[in-house]
């Protein structure tokens, strides 16, 4: 792989704020390893062409799965996408996030890839971005000015690109605590287990009395990036939730949105499974 690379120089920043230092001072055109999974193959295809690479790795305090279903939950820069699997908190107060983690199948990716940087790949196939989406994540975002915060819905700009500008690094994704009579699905149709999807949905809902009182679908591989289907969410807000009525069906088929892309599947076809996902 080595031979096919670009020369590039590579720096490992001890702390945050050096880090960030160094991504300004190379104005765009720095790449950071967290996991490397992405950038990697990004690299080899000559998609990115870093000047520098900026590893995070010996950058202490980034790698940890901290709160509870109360309180919400936080999930460092360096935490990798199987132990965020393996985390018991996860598991029990969010298995939304375990169960598009699960379903990807390499284990080896999963023990290298990392959450954050499965975000910041911007890619519409990325299970977890679906899943924290659908839980109205957000990012904090370190730079040389104060540390912000950025809803996951408005993060993904464009295919393979994120909101970041140069000098700015994700340092952790957070998730809201969960109401009462919260429940959720994650649902993810692919030739194979291995394979990219062709549709996939993730969906939470918050119901008091069989009355659908919040509600947020997250739709990955149907659009440049993952999507929130918000109209749809408008329409299914309270209603009641009831499979004899008419209304569950036809306000789950409002979800296809534009930019539907011809990859691996028909923009049809994609478009009519997403709605049998939403709904199933």
């Amino acid at each position: 792989m080595s031979s096919r690379l670009k020369p590039f120089e590579y720096l490992e920043p001890k702390t945050v704020e050096e880090a960030v230092r160094i991504l300004a001072s190379y104005d765009g055109k720095a790449a950071v390893l967290a996991g490397g999974t992405g950038l990697l193959l990004a690299m080899e295809s000559g998609f990115k062409k870093p000047e520098v690479v900026v590893n995070i790795q010996n950058i202490p305090g980034l790698d940890y799965v901290e709160g509870d279903r109360a309180s919400g939950l936080r999930i460092g820069a360096l935490t990798a996408l199987r132990a965020a699997e393996l985390s018991p908190t996860v598991l029990r107060d969010y298995p939304l996030l375990y169960e598009a983690i699960h379903s990807l199948a390499s284990v080896q990716v999963k023990s290298m890839g990392t959450v954050v940087g499965s975000l910041c790949l911007g890619s519409p196939l990325s299970n977890a971005a679906v899943a924290l989406l659908a839980l109205g994540a957000e990012v904090k975002i370190a730079s040389l000015t104060p540390l912000r915060s950025v809803p996951l819905d408005t993060f993904f700009v464009g295919e393979n690109q994120v909101i970041l500008g140069p000098g700015e690094l994700v340092t952790e994704v957070s998730v809201p605590s969960l109401p009462a009579g919260t429940g959720s699905s994650f649902l993810r149709l692919a030739r194979t287990a291995t394979d990219g999807a062709k549709v996939m949905v993730a969906v939470t809902l918050t119901a008091k009395d069989g009355t659908c009182e919040d509600v947020k679908i997250a739709l990955g591989a149907v659009a440049p990036t993952p999507i929130r289907a918000k109209n749809a969410e408008k329409l299914l807000k309270g209603q009641k939730l009831d499979e004899k009525r008419a209304g569950i069906p036809r306000r789950c088929f409002q979800v296809s949105g534009k930019g539907l892309r011809e990859i691996r599947s028909t923009a049809e076809y994609r478009k009519e499974m997403a709605k049998v996902l939403v709904k199933r």
